[in-house]
């Protein structure tokens, strides 16, 4: 009884820490009583083990046909031996008869309880890995542990995972027992079990931030459409929201900065742009290029590209440091930018008068050859084609090419 006792408790002890199925537990401890016993037989039997519940024990049973004649006594019986177990039984019949546990020699009780070890390993490696592939894209906290070759093992309670040094942020440093927290991105069943990676630089980190400090994301409200990051230096992020009394960007700032604030500590200072998404391509890069104010916006559909016209004193605020604010716009809206100054902008345009004139110029010359020619004929009106033909596309030409762009 009390072995008995013992076993039933056993099972509930590594149930309750290993966190996995009982299930899984009792098929583990049938396979490890059911490979010691064949160990002992030598594979010569038929056996079959089970737990049985209401006594708490695994029950082993021997399992062998009833024949006429006993050719392999290990896995056949008579009939008139079957049946004085079995009164019932006719030739063919498989017949089980439980055998004695209790001769289970000390290596038996060994190997069984190697091959229960060794099942709740496997068990407990399947049951994180489907717990962590679930949450695959979710941002995690856990704590950090050591480094290991420049990457960072990460302790997330059940699991460790690895945040590799090419997914870590620029000029942030842990120390051990530090927390932090980092986007699951992939998960592999190794030989040494699940393997979960994570990253802090991945767009999406700046993504399940916001969702986790803004409530009106985790709601639905408002959708963020677009994420680029340049990990550790800046950020922008276009929002846009489903109801017209929420603003996006309000949302997201919060009363008095304090929700972008705390996305802002929690990625070490990263500066984010807060950018309101709109259908409209124009309007959307101007949004992206913030704070520089757009003068003009010329766009070609074809190529996906636009030249963007801003005054003088914007330029430097428009194309960024290095490039940068110009650089992140163009990943967001997915188009190619152009950025000029107005004063350059300017002198293209004077120069592609000047082209345009020159042009011009050899075109009267050639109408007024045609006009000569066809006053020779004696066409009394040639004078008036000339003088109209040398004047009207002159006229309409400049105007179109002084017109003013799109907006």
């Amino acid at each position: 009884m009390e072995t008995t006792f013992n076993l039933k408790n056993t099972i509930d002890s590594i149930v309750k820490e290993k966190g996995i199925d009982k299930q899984v537990v009792l098929e583990a401890l049938e396979q490890a009583v059911l490979s010691a016993a064949n160990k002992k037989y030598r594979n010569t039997r038929d056996l079959e083990a089970h737990f049985n519940e209401e006594v708490g024990e695994v029950e082993l049973f021997e399992f062998v046909t009833v024949v006429d004649e006993v050719v392999d006594s290990y896995k056949e019986i008579d009939l008139e031996e079957a049946r004085e177990v079995d009164p019932d039984v006719e030739i063919g019949d498989s017949l089980g008869m439980k055998m004695d546990a209790s001769d289970f020699t000390r290596i038996a009780a060994q190997t069984a309880k190697q091959v229960i070890i060794q099942k709740v390993r496997e068990a407990e490696r399947e049951t994180i890995y489907n717990e962590f592939i679930s949450r695959k894209g979710e941002l995690i906290n856990g704590i950090v542990r050591r480094y290991e070759k420049g990457d960072l093992i990460v302790d997330l309670g059940r699991a460790e995972a690895i945040l590799p040094h090419t997914e870590q942020a620029p000029r942030e440093v842990y120390r051990q027992g530090d927390r932090i927290k980092a986007l699951i991105t992939k998960i592999e069943m190794t030989g040494k079990g699940p393997q979960i990676i994570l990253s802090r630089t991945n767009p999406l980190v700046l993504a399940e931030l916001f969702e986790a400090e803004v409530p009106e994301i985790a709601e639905g409200v408002v959708e963020i459409k677009g994420v680029v990051r340049e990990t550790g230096s800046r950020s922008k992020i276009a929002v846009y929201s489903h109801d017209n009394n929420v603003d996006p960007v309000g949302a997201c700032v919060g009363m008095r900065g304090a929700r972008v604030q705390n996305v802002v500590s929690e990625l070490r200072g990263e500066k984010i742009d807060i950018i309101p998404w709109s259908e409209d391509i124009a309007r959307f890069a101007c949004n992206a290029l913030a704070p520089a104010v757009v003068s003009k916006i010329y766009i070609v559909e074809e190529t996906k590209s636009m030249e963007i016209i801003v005054a003088d004193d914007q330029l430097s605020l428009a194309i960024g440091k290095r490039g940068q604010n110009v650089r992140l716009a163009a990943r967001l809206t997915g188009w190619k930018i152009d950025i000029k100054s107005e004063t350059r902008a300017a002198e293209a345009e004077m120069l592609e008068y000047a082209s345009f004139d020159g042009s011009e110029d050899e075109a009267k010359a050639e109408d007024a050859a045609g006009t000569e020619e066809a006053a020779s004929e004696g066409l009394e009106q040639a004078d008036v084609a000339t003088e109209n033909s040398a004047e009207e596309p002159l006229e309409t030409s400049s105007a179109g090419a002084a017109g003013e762009p799109e907006e």
